[in-house]
């Protein structure tokens, strides 16, 4: 809660200083001089709400979400050795980090990934893959599971979700402020609201979201670092790299895609670019050899 109550006390304290730094502008006396009434303070209001709302919403259904389009089979009672280990050592690395036991799934993939979700660090799920059961040595899946584990303990679920909601916020606001300011200043229109706001502001919409998802996604990538220095905590740092090293190696070439909601808290991802989910696995492992 703690965590919740500081980022949204950010995004007011933003929305203050975006309030003062238009007033200061004169940006409302410029749209008012041509006949928009717009109240700052309640798009910004109205902005925040739509921005964290579907945020939100898929941080409550994502174990469900889960557990259904991944066809994640959640293990209740385990049904031969590999699966008692598996919940042995969840148990064990989740009694080390300081939270309840989520629960363990399994999915049918022949390529080697996993993933953590969840809205809350004592309500979550951890899943592998079939791929990577078959294809790592037990030490190394050992260290995924304690990735995923960390992401559950760190809350890095609910950060990114917040995350999110702050970007969205300010991309729904400017986008909206954009579409106003050329209907009414640049092409007059003085008629409600013209093509002009549509069109701009859904353009706008979608520049400022390319945009924001880079910044998302940056978060992303510093949330795996952490993420693989808790692996290492729970399972051993040389099991953290030699789970890294197997990811990249070139059987293991083509990392099971995982949809949108979870590619963040994945044990692979999409990388090389300003849009990927995860760092490079050759940063990855050189941050871990660098820790004393």
């Amino acid at each position: 809660m703690l965590r919740i109550g500081l980022f949204l006390a950010t995004n007011v304290a933003i929305m203050v200083v975006i309030s003062v730094v238009f007033s200061l502008l004169g940006l409302e006396g410029i749209l008012a001089e041509n006949g928009v009434d717009l109240n700052l303070q309640a798009l910004l209001i109205m902005s925040t709400i739509i921005g964290f709302s579907g945020s939100f919403i898929s941080l409550f259904i994502s174990k469900f979400m889960a557990k259904r389009s991944m066809g994640v089979r959640i293990i209740e009672e385990p049904a031969n050795p590999t699966e008692r280990w598996l919940m042995d050592t969840l148990r064990m690395q989740s009694s080390r980090a300081g939270i309840s036991t989520p629960e363990m799934g399994i999915f049918d993939s022949p390529e080697p990934n996993a993933f953590a979700t969840g809205w809350n660090k004592n309500n979550a799920l951890v899943a592998v893959s079939t791929g990577l059961l078959e294809r790592m040595k037990k030490g190394e899946v050992e260290a995924v599971v304690a990735h995923e584990v960390s992401h559950v303990a760190n809350g890095d679920m609910i950060t990114m979700a917040l995350i999110q909601g702050v970007v969205n916020t300010f991309v729904v606001f400017l986008a909206r402020l954009v579409g106003f300011f050329v209907d009414r200043v640049i092409l007059k229109n003085q008629r409600g609201l013209g093509i002009g706001y549509f069109v701009t502001s859904i353009i706008a919409q979608i520049f400022l979201s390319i945009l924001a998802s880079t910044i998302v996604m940056w978060f992303s990538r510093r949330r795996e670092f952490s993420a693989d220095a808790g692996g290492a905590s729970l399972a051993g740092r040389q099991n953290m790299i030699n789970a890294l090293a197997a990811l990249g190696g070139p059987a293991q070439a083509a990392a099971a895609e995982l949809p949108d909601q979870m590619a963040g808290f994945g044990i692979s991802g999409k990388f090389g670019s300003l849009f990927a989910s995860h760092p490079p696995l050759e940063a990855r492992i050189a941050a871990l050899k660098a820790q004393q």
